[in-house]
């Protein structure tokens, strides 16, 4: 650990605050950084209350809980976890004291939860005892600055400080959880030619409306469209083109012909019809699709087409308290807006502001060894705040089975640090892994068997699921998982996943052969991205029948869910390998390929309408 310029006097002995053992695949230390170069530090304050956050989440979310719904106002959420004034002040004293900063240069956000210093590259290096090189990304013109393994603080520092940034942080701009087979069943055009039959025959083969309605007993019509809301979020430059929903419509759901989403533009993103991607049009095709003509769906779309977004960018519109750096936002890895690029969003950072929808469903993914733990559980604890107030996340679990993205050579060394050449334990996926958030796998029907049949893990990619290494396994799912580990205990040494981990998925949905309009034709797609619009469009049908019953919506789902384990359909076949590995099994219960198993609706429907 390098210590460079710290004081020799009782108050300033240091102690490592985060570390890293090894930078992540595909990134190269290109230089040292310029000592000169001037950055903005963000020091993000340690929130009060946070170690309650279970209680007061299990307090709401809890069936058996005599205060089960009871959600949270907006302004109890920020009073309860604003970060105390000791921390404020502890923290701006050592600028001034120890680091020479002249209180000029001090400011605090606008929430009180970050304190932004401009500093030199020399003056952060000596603040932290660290030292600070730019990074290049393999294949692409991106580069990051970041400490060289690990920055320290003063002890009497360290515990009123969540996160520094930019210190250790690399790359979290959303990626896909999704596929395509490739395969283009016919071009129509006017959505006027049924090529795939609307009966049963073929859900092997290919996936529908239809197959998925039979598949999980989905029969509902919607009656609460004014009050309830359900959205998915797109992360640009990728989009849909408008025209296909009529191609998909027209096909599968003829009085939807000439529905359109609610466009909720975010940092500047714009509708462009010649950025076409596969993302954006399953999720809306499919969230429009199954429920149903009454319901409003919102496209929560985000950055402009230079810069993009991340999960943190969407928090900040969707959360006024959570934006200017108050929430995990990273300047150097997180967008930052105006953007200045030629082409680029020239407005601000969109602070608070976007209507907020129950249901938000997202088919993107980062992973844990990506990030380092304190922003991880930042952005997580963000999720839970919210879901204090009613509100559902629904995430993929990815499509690269226990490994990260980029398959077997994507795997953790020993310090859970990605390392392409060594690394053979598992590599969780984010957001999947907060707590805060329901996980969804991906199952499949076998070929040659129909819908009555049960269906498999996918065998045609690996679902996500595992352990994770930052978040401790939360007390919905303890029996569960213990049941899991004493009954059918994976065949791995100790250390290459962590058992007393955060598991997931929490379920799972059919991932194979959606059948989905892209640029006028029927193509089949496959990934984590097909089961999670699927499933929260089934939460969203239950957050519509208790509105109309005069209940609150479901929020944080996840607590129920284990509750009703029964009323999922249980998957015993099929595994997600990956790190050189078979991964885990499907097994009778719970288990980390399909969760709980597959949802039956109407049982799921008739228990939450029996709570308050």
């Amino acid at each position: 650990m390098i210590t460079v310029g710290v004081r020799d006097d009782s108050r300033s002995s240091r102690i490592v605050h985060e570390t890293r053992s090894s930078i992540p695949s595909k990134w190269i230390l290109a230089r040292r950084a310029i000592a000169a170069d001037v950055l903005v530090l963000h020091i993000g304050l340690a929130q009060r209350n946070l170690d309650h956050l279970d209680k007061f989440l299990m307090d709401v979310a809890q069936p058996s809980s005599p205060m089960y719904d009871q959600y949270w106002t907006t302004t109890q959420v920020v009073e309860a976890f604003r970060p105390p004034e000791e921390a404020t002040e502890a923290v701006r004293a050592w600028l001034v004291e120890d680091g020479s900063i002249s209180e000029d240069r001090i400011s605090s956000s606008r929430g009180g939860g970050w304190i932004l210093v401009n500093v030199t590259i020399r003056e952060a290096e000596l603040l932290l005892g660290t030292e600070y090189h730019e990074y290049a990304l393999e294949g692409s013109e991106r580069t990051t600055i970041a400490c060289n393994g690990t920055y320290s603080l003063p002890a009497h520092i360290s515990p009123h400080v969540d996160t520094i940034a930019p210190t250790l942080h690399f790359d979290t701009l959303a990626r896909r959880t999704m596929t395509s087979s490739g395969i283009t069943t016919t071009a129509v055009v006017g959505g006027s030619i049924h090529i795939i039959s609307s009966n049963l025959d073929h859900c092997d083969e290919v996936m529908t409306l239809a197959c998925l309605r039979a598949l999980y007993n989905f029969d509902y019509d919607p009656v609460s469209t004014v009050t309830n809301s359900i959205s998915t979020v797109q992360y640009s430059p990728e989009y849909h083109l408008e025209s296909d929903f009529d191609v998909f419509f027209g096909n599968y759901s003829q009085d939807q012909v000439g529905q359109r989403p609610v466009f909720v533009s975010i940092d500047g993103a714009e509708l462009v019809q010649n950025n076409i991607y596969l993302e954006s049009s399953l999720d809306m095709q499919y969230v429009m699709g199954l429920v149903g003509p009454k319901q409003p769906v919102t496209l929560y779309q985000v950055g402009d087409n230079i810069k993009g977004g991340s999960f943190n960018t969407f928090l900040d519109a969707f959360d006024a308290d959570y934006c200017t750096f108050d929430g995990g936002d990273d300047p150097v890895v997180d967008p930052v807006y105006p953007d200045t690029l030629l082409g680029g969003f020239t407005g601000p950072l969109q602070c608070g502001g976007v209507p907020r929808t129950l249901v938000v469903s997202t088919s993107y993914v980062d992973q844990e060894a990506m990030l380092t733990p304190a922003y991880a559980r930042r952005q997580c604890a963000e999720y839970g705040k919210l879901s204090l107030t009613g509100i559902t996340f629904v995430f993929g679990a990815d499509d690269t089975g226990v490994a990260g993205f980029f398959g077997d050579s994507d795997c953790l060394d020993e310090n859970n640090q990605e390392n392409a050449s060594t690394g053979t334990r598992f590599n969780p996926t984010f957001p999947a892994t907060c707590p805060y958030v329901t996980a969804v796998g991906a199952t499949q029907v076998v070929p040659g068997n129909t819908v009555a049949d049960p269906e498999v893990a996918v065998f045609e990619f690996a679902s996500g699921g595992g352990f994770s290494n930052v978040f401790p396994r939360p007390a919905f799912q303890q029996a569960a998982v213990a049941g899991y580990l004493a009954n059918h205990a994976p065949p791995y040494s100790a250390g290459t996943f962590n058992a007393t981990g955060r598991a997931y998925p929490d379920v799972a949905a059919n991932g194979l052969n959606y059948s989905v309009a892209i640029n006028g034709a029927l193509t089949l797609v496959a990934g984590t991205s097909a089961s999670t619009p699927t499933f929260a469009s089934l939460v969203s049908a239950i957050n519509d029948a208790r509105l109309a019953a005069g209940k609150a919506p479901v929020g944080w789902i996840n607590p129920a869910l284990y509750a009703f384990a029964d009323a999922f359909n249980d998957v015993t076949v099929g595994n997600n390998p990956g790190c050189n590995t078979t991964g885990f099994a499907a097994v009778a219960g719970w288990d980390p390929v399909s969760g709980l198993g597959t949802p039956d609706f109407q049982k799921l429907l008739s228990r939450f309408l029996e709570l308050p």
